[in-house]
This record gives structure tokens, sequence and C-alpha cells, in this order.
């Protein structure tokens, strides 16, 4: 299993850890099924009131999609199968509470799951940034979860500087993409016991409100969601193009 569920029934809270360090906490096919299944089976236990999501060790909360997966795409140009899209706790139906807790590095598909929780706590040594670009591949999904939480320019530029520029935990602060920032190691910890605190009260008033916030942007996203497979598909570079960019990667780049 690379998904570890940790639920403390007289808190209310469930630690989700994302569980392949040695791969950057990388999503395979067989762990995005996993974290959706997580997600459903959380809509029927009552003694979840709350959930932290984050990554093992202290190099990356998730890297997004692994590079090693094969994912076999529709001949139609209407249609794209994108294994991430479902990795996420709105996607699934869960209007429980989400917290992401950040260490290290937080990149590309990563923000499917920044994107769906509530808000995020960062370590002063997380970096975020969006490698889609630099490889050749239009960044969508990502970008539209992050306009629902950052100013347009800096999702425009992180997005369009790809690999070259990474974005520090103190910018993403400054920007909105966290909301609070802990001494390295400690993510984890400050996210659980904000998590401790919603978790305490009553968790129907919780979740209407969680409902209600998302609301308040759910139309606009839908469009530019139902809009993304269409950009990805006609923008996309061909698999073997993707390739040969992304194992001539330069190790270069600069933190802002």
């Amino acid at each position: 299993m690379s998904i570890r569920v940790e639920a403390v029934k007289e808190t209310g809270v469930a630690l989700v850890t994302l569980d392949r360090p040695e791969k950057h906490n990388a999503i395979d096919l067989g762990m995005a099924d996993e974290l959706a299944a997580v997600w459903r089976g959380f809509r029927f236990d009552d003694t979840v009131r709350a959930v932290v999501v984050t990554g093992a060790g202290s190099k990356a909360f998730c890297t997004g999609i692994d590079r090693s997966v094969d994912v076999p795409q529709p001949s139609s140009p209407y249609t794209i199968d994108d294994p991430l899209i479902a990795i996420g706790p709105k996607a699934n139906d869960l209007w429980k509470p989400v917290i992401a807790a950040v260490e290290g590095m937080a990149c590309g598909g990563a923000f499917y799951l920044l994107g769906e929780s509530e808000f995020v706590v960062a370590s002063r040594e997380a970096t975020f940034f969006d490698p889609h670009t630099t490889y050749g591949m239009v960044s969508a999904y990502e970008t539209i979860c992050l306009a629902q939480r950052m100013p347009f320019g800096e999702v425009a530029r992180m997005a369009l500087m790809g690999t070259a520029e990474r974005i520090s935990a103190q910018r993403a602060y400054e920007t909105g993409l966290v909301s609070e920032l802990t001494d390295p190691g400690d993510a984890a910890g400050a996210a659980v016991r904000a998590a401790e605190v919603v978790a305490s009260y009553p968790t129907e008033a919780v979740q209407g409100t969680v409902r209600a916030v998302w609301a308040s942007r759910e139309a606009a996203r839908t469009q530019a969601l139902g809009l993304a497979p269409h950009l990805i598909a006609l923008g996309n570079a061909p698999p073997e193009r993707q390739a040969e960019r992304f194992a001539g990667r330069g190790g270069g780049y600069r933190v802002r």
C-alpha cells in the first residue's frame, strides 16, 4: 500500500500520508486509485470529522504523476485520460474539511491535492513549482486549481517559468497558497492541531461551511475544468518529445 491512513477516534482526525518517499511521493496508477478509495471511504466513516493529507519524508509532499507510468490515451482528440483527475477529496464528493501539510517539494500534480484542500500548512523550507511547460506539456488542471487561491500573475508566472523557478514557502504564504508556516518537520503536526479544533465542532455545520465556501467559486471552476482536456489534447507535445525533454532536464533553478 502506498497510502497510510491513521485515524484517531478520540479527536475525529485522520492523517493520510502519501507513502512513496523513495519516489518523492509521486503518484502511480495504483496510488491514484487508493487515494480515491480513501476519500470515498471517509464519506461513510462518521468517526472521521477532519482530515490532514501529507507526504512521507522531508524531501517532498508530492511531485505529481510518476513519470515511469504509462497512461494509454484514447485516439479521439475530444477526450483525454488523466489519472490524477480523481485523486482529490472534492472530486470524490467528500465535504469533510481537508488540510494539506507540505514538507519539501510540491509540484505538478501535487496541486490537484493542494487545490482541493481547505487550506495549506507548510514548512518554511517547502518549495512549490509547476514543471509542465518545461517538458512540453500544458498546465491546465494544476493552474485552474491554483487560480482559485493565488493572484492571476503569480499563477501564470509559476506555470510559465516551469522548472527554472521555485516558489519559496514565504512567497507562497504571501500570495495566499499557504495559510501557515512552520518550522521544518512540524507541518503535519500544525495541520493536525488545526484539524483537531475543526473536528471538535458540530460536523454538520463544518461540512455545510465547506460546501458554502466551495459553492462561491464552483461555477467558474467547473467551466474551466471542462475546457482543460481540450487544451491538453491540443497543446501537449508527443510523449516521445516529453520524455526527451525530461531526460535532458538540468538541475539549475532559482528560488523566489
